[in-house]
């Protein structure tokens, strides 16, 4: 009986080390790939860095240099300094155009998430199933409806045509909407019973509760609103409303068409890095509520 339990001892040893060793080597193989995703995703944005720090000789080199031979500082010197670019003005337009686009969208959003999520009214569901409907149509299709629409109203060249053909998005209204149906429906109820209204129990209830899915939101918007740069080139692209993207796209260019691409590359660290302080100090609140808008259907 003793020499069986020590078999029966030995065996379960065998087998803990093969798990270890097994375990061990699937922990080192996700690590090594993991390592090797980020090297591809960070090696862009280490190529516009070095880039922006190089001198337009050393940029010409037929071999590329991973890293700079001489510090080429003078590059963010005259990026600021620039009057081709105009940064400040840019600067101003994409923000202004941010920051109004994300407030009205917000509220449209708010308003049309709690109308899905708690009103009852004919053809909800198939209203909502249309909306949804929308979303498997790429974007691009609209381009030359949307561009049809604003020429009409005369919104050309204008903040307008910049902010409201995308205030309403399917996307963040459907993830929102999850987001407040987790929310019991008991308290609607209550607070209906107590004389509170839909639009006060909404500001009271329902926005704190829903609060890091509404920073998502706007997080997201403001990055979209950022990095936006078709809708922009095509019907706004004079100098008193065009966004940095555009501005970027052909600054620093000469009479010849030579581009200095250090000191473009050197703008666009500069224009870039707001983005990477919001990616670096929220993302916390983006996984956050995307995860919270993803557990009920």
């Amino acid at each position: 009986m003793s020499d069986i339990r020590t078999m029966n001892k030995r065996d379960w040893k065998k087998v803990s080390d093969r798990q270890r060793v097994v375990g061990g080597i699937g922990t080192a193989f996700t690590y090594t790939f993991l390592i090797i995703m980020a090297i591809i995703v960070i090696f862009p944005f280490y190529f516009m860095i070095i880039s922006s720090l190089k001198t337009m000789d050393e940029y010409r080199l037929s071999v590329p240099t991973l890293f700079p031979r001489v510090f080429a500082f003078q590059n963010y010197a005259e990026v600021f300094a620039s009057k081709d670019l105009q940064l400040a003005q840019l600067f101003f337009n994409t923000v202004f155009v941010g920051v109004v686009s994300t407030a009205l969208s917000l509220v449209i959003t708010v308003l049309s998430a709690f109308a899905f999520a708690r009103l009852e009214f004919k053809g909800k569901n198939a209203l909502f199933a249309g909306l949804l409907a929308t979303m498997m149509i790429p974007g691009e299709l609209f381009t030359i409806t949307n561009y049809q629409t604003v020429n009409y109203f005369g919104w050309m060249n204008s903040y307008t045509v910049l902010i409201v053909p995308f205030l309403v998005s399917v996307f963040y209204i459907y993830l929102l909407r999850q987001n407040f149906l987790q929310i019991p429906n008991e308290l609607y109820l209550a607070a209906k019973v107590d004389g509170c209204g839909d639009l006060k129990y909404l500001r009271k209830v329902m926005i704190p509760l829903a609060l890091p899915t509404l920073i998502s939101i706007t997080i997201l918007k403001m990055m979209g609103s950022w990095n936006s740069y078709m809708w922009p080139r095509l019907v706004a692209n004079d100098d008193a409303h065009r966004l940095i993207t555009n501005g970027l796209r052909t600054a620093f260019t000469n009479a010849e068409g030579v581009t200095n691409i250090p000191v473009q590359m050197a703008a666009v660290t500069v224009v870039s890095f707001p983005l990477f302080l919001v990616f670096i100090f929220l993302r916390k609140y983006i996984m956050k509520g995307v995860s919270r808008s993803g557990i009920k259907g």
